[in-house]
């Protein structure tokens, strides 16, 4: 996974925060999941654009 993944410290934490959440059987929607990494973690456009792409393509391939 790690060859997916941007440079960068925050965008890694909020694929973590995400994946973690998800794993543990969060209530909320997945777009909801990830707006929130996205403002938790400060990401800039170019990484939440990132982030909503890379769950995106987990949910459409699984």
């Amino acid at each position: 996974m790690n060859e997916l993944l941007p440079d960068g410290d925050d965008i890694r934490r909020a694929v973590k925060w995400v994946s973690t959440n998800l794993q543990e059987g969060y209530k909320q929607p997945l777009q909801v999941l990830v707006q929130e990494a996205i403002f938790k973690f400060d990401l800039s456009p170019r990484d939440a654009e990132f982030l909503n792409r890379f769950f995106l393509k987990k949910v459409i391939e699984p």
